[in-house]
């Protein structure tokens, strides 16, 4: 999957993210929107790590959907 087709399925995935990362708050989820560069910005700061860590998880994340 690429980073259109999270933005346009991001209502069907929003649950798998939050299982995913629990850390992330229900605010967090609505406000990313299936941005992927917000995703990666809300778990780097949830989870306090490196922003290419959070790109690596997400990248992970969006190719095994």
């Amino acid at each position: 999957m690429n980073r259109d087709i999270l933005e346009g399925r991001w209502k069907q995935l929003k649950g798998q993210a939050r299982q995913k990362w629990g850390e992330l708050t229900d605010d967090d989820i609505e406000a990313v929107e299936g941005r992927h560069e917000e995703l990666v910005g809300r778990i780097q700061a949830r989870y306090g790590i490196a922003r290419e860590e959070a790109q690596r998880e997400v990248n992970a994340w969006i190719e095994g959907k």
